[in-house]
């Protein structure tokens, strides 16, 4: 059913390509780590699909996606309706909250998830492939396109400290505030010292034609190693675009992040990393994406403000 919703709104152009295969969407199903939400007409006929992975079973924090409004059904909330249902229920599993990407081709999706309470807590430029296409977007000029992250709150998480480098220090400190996050803005300690080797993980997302740079231990050499990445990525793997995650609960992301500036890496937003098991800084490069503001829509005021800030972080 879900491979059948999918192939509706986007033909065989879906970025995350395990939808497509049933047999994978039976097994994350049964382990736990998919969730399921669909709205039927009485007759059992599919109007909306709204899914939830979690990285392990019992997670506190999931990332909701697979949203696919079946086009004899738009225009009556549905969508708003099947996403409620399934934040309250995972309100009662005692899931600290949801993040999830909404297209940011047109705002329809985004003022769904505003009206359920989520916030934006970064954009995600050039995330989407080129090669996506999605009916209910319209006639919007091809090439890749971006995303914004939203995160809506279902119960308190743990209190942490998180250490934002200076430079985006105030920006993270109005997500934390705005989206109830349980995080206070700190310094790091009096002579803390940074490890003398960056420990990181390399993901290819050959569907998106961009890698996800998982930084583990920022180290005093983060911007070397990132740089020698970079340039593989872009110039041998020929990759569009980088992100990098670093870790907002260790002191050194605040004492080595600026450093990136040099390299052409700017501001993306705050997201949850379970290769981090906490929520990230997360940075973006691009190469061969070239984004406008006019490439970008947005659904609210905070949107606005944030995705102003992004852009101008841009090198």
């Amino acid at each position: 059913m879900l491979v059948r919703a999918i192939e509706a709104a986007y033909g065989d152009s879906y970025d995350v390509r395990w939808v497509y295969d049933a047999a994978e969407v039976s097994r994350r199903l049964g382990e736990g780590t998919y969730v399921s939400c669909v709205a039927e007409t009485v007759d059992g006929e599919l109007l909306c699909h709204e899914g939830m992975s979690l990285a392990a079973a019992g997670d506190a924090v999931a990332h909701t996606g697979q949203a696919v409004t079946m086009p004899a059904a738009r225009g009556q909330h549905i969508f708003t309706r099947t996403k409620r249902f399934l934040m309250d229920w995972a309100t009662e599993q005692g899931l600290a909250g949801m993040y999830s990407e909404a297209t940011a081709a047109h705002p329809y999706s985004q003022r769904a998830n505003i009206e359920l309470g989520a916030h934006e807590t970064g954009f995600l430029l050039g995330w989407i492939p080129a090669s996506v296409s999605n009916d209910a977007a319209g006639g919007r000029r091809r090439g890749r396109q971006s995303a914004a992250l939203f995160y809506t709150k279902l119960n308190d998480g743990h209190e942490r400290l998180v250490y934002a480098p200076e430079r985006h220090r105030e920006i993270v400190g109005r997500t934390l505030e705005l989206c109830e996050l349980r995080g206070t803005l700190a310094e790091p300690p009096a002579g803390a010292e940074l490890a003398e080797k960056t420990e990181l993980h390399v993901a290819v997302e050959a569907d998106h034609n961009l890698a996800l740079i998982t930084v583990h231990t920022p180290g005093a050499d983060l911007e070397a190693v990132v740089a020698a990445e970079r340039h593989h990525l872009f110039h041998h793997a020929c990759l569009d675009a980088v992100y990098i995650d670093l870790p907002l609960e260790t002191p050194a992301t605040a004492l080595v992040a600026d450093h990136l500036e040099r390299l052409g890496v700017s501001y993306s937003g705050i997201f949850p990393n379970s290769h981090c098991n906490g929520d990230v800084l997360r940075m973006q490069s691009l190469h061969r994406a070239r984004i406008k503001a006019d490439d970008v829509s947005v659904a609210s005021e905070h949107g606005r403000e944030l995705l102003e800030y992004v852009l101008a972080d841009l090198p």
